[in-house]
């Protein structure tokens, strides 16, 4: 007898999809299921468990981009040294005079006054 029933060639076929393809197939699933959503018969506590459950997904999805990303060996230590080129090279252009701290400052403040009130 041989393996190769059709069952089990269709079981290989799904073994074989990329990840960017099932990424894709997920994200479509979800993106129609949120479409189907009539949203305005939701109370604010059903948008809270909503907005909750979105951001514990994506905070899975940044989580395994991450450890993907710190799998390869010299990848993370380069993405320490361009964070470290990116915050120096911001701060001299901010922070080198008086008059550039002192508009970062206001910029902070005016952040602050709309956001908080």
């Amino acid at each position: 007898m041989s393996d190769n029933t059709p069952e089990s060639n269709q079981d290989s076929g799904s073994e074989t999809k990329s990840l960017s393809e099932k990424y894709s197939d997920v994200m479509g699933k979800v993106n129609e299921t949120l479409g189907n959503v009539d949203w305005t018969q939701m109370g604010k506590y059903g948008k809270a468990a909503g907005i909750i459950a979105v951001v514990v997904i994506a905070q899975i999805i940044i989580k395994v981009v991450i450890d993907t990303i710190n799998f390869f060996p010299i990848l993370p230590g380069l993405l320490e040294l361009l964070g470290v080129i990116v915050v120096g090279q911001w701060s001299w252009q901010n922070l080198r005079t008086s008059e550039n701290r002192e508009a970062v400052l206001d910029k902070v403040q005016n952040l602050k006054k709309t956001y908080l009130g």
